[in-house]
């Protein structure tokens, strides 16, 4: 028999760490591809909350230190809702490096605003943003169980689950031992659960399942999870450093009013002082602002 070094043992063992790190990463990432958009759109319909979720690529960091069950996969996502507001056709925003320029614009009834050989009267207002909210959402995955439906009630409806739990267990058809399943036959839907783990990742990628209940009848599967949203938070505030322009005319294009606009309010004569940033929408326009926490500007 071969003798191994204590150097070629830790190799060995770093492998095998190594490759059980992989097969993590491997599953957590193909669950949550298929699982965060569900729980989302299921979230969102039972707490009424009417937004726009773009879509986010989830990247596997680390394995976090917990006592993790063999049989589900745990993660935490954190939502964060981003202030915004609808800059309007003739409207502007402009950002001042400093919170006392802000307010000094603030106190003015008007501000006239040259533009060549015109003039135009500009109304600076308070910018109010509506309230945003931020939580957590905790989600478990089963490893070992999965969910399927339009499995409609060809035959009674205890023979009609042993022909499913036939199905499941073959694995010439994707399947593996079955411990236990439950069927429905008022919804034509159930769930079962299987010995090992990996039948039912490997069900879940094809999201298709061909049963045999007398005749094949093709299944929709789909993962089976549980969710809880923590840490519900709801706040709200100002920018103090931007201030909303109305009343702008269009009295040139949309370039050089913005440019006059910039120049008026970095003057200190007229109460102004150095622009961060302004964004001017010109009629028949709108645009959506964005606002971080650190109170600067995102404009999209």
């Amino acid at each position: 028999p071969k003798i191994c070094s204590k150097s070629e043992k830790r190799v060995n063992i770093i492998r095998f760490d190594l490759s059980d790190l992989q097969d993590g990463v491997k599953l957590i990432s193909s669950w949550f591809a298929f699982i965060f958009p569900i729980i989302t759109l299921k979230m969102l319909c039972e707490m009424q909350i009417e937004a726009r979720i773009p879509v986010k690529t989830v990247k596997f960091a680390r394995v976090l230190e917990s006592e993790e069950a063999e049989d589900q996969v745990e993660s935490k996502f954190t939502v964060t809702q981003t202030s915004s507001f609808l800059l309007k056709s003739g409207q502007a925003l402009i950002t001042f490096e400093e919170e006392k320029v802000a307010e000094q614009i603030l106190r003015l009834a008007k501000c006239s605003v040259a533009c060549d050989r015109a003039k135009m009267d500009v109304k600076p207002y308070a910018l109010s943003l509506d309230p945003s909210v931020k939580f957590e959402v905790h989600i478990q995955v089963s490893k070992k169980s999965v969910r399927f439906c339009n499995a409609p009630p060809t035959l009674p409806e205890e023979r009609m689950r042993d022909r499913l739990e036939l199905s499941f267990s073959r694995a010439s058809r994707g399947g593996g031992e079955v411990e236990k399943l439950e069927y429905h036959k008022d919804t034509g839907s159930g769930r079962v659960t299987f010995l090992s783990t990996g039948v039912a990742e490997n069900l879940v990628h094809r999201g298709k399942f061909c049963a045999d209940a007398g005749s094949d009848v093709v299944l929709d599967v789909l993962p089976l999870y549980e969710y809880q949203l923590r840490k519900f938070q709801t706040y709200s505030g100002a920018p103090s450093r931007t201030v909303l322009l109305g009343g702008i005319q269009a009295l040139m294009d949309e370039e050089d009013l913005q440019d006059h606009l910039e120049i008026h309010f970095q003057k200190p004569s007229n109460y102004g002082g150095e622009v961060e940033n302004i964004k001017y929408v010109p009629d028949g326009a709108q645009l959506t602002a964005f606002f971080s926490e650190d109170g600067k500007e995102k404009e999209e």
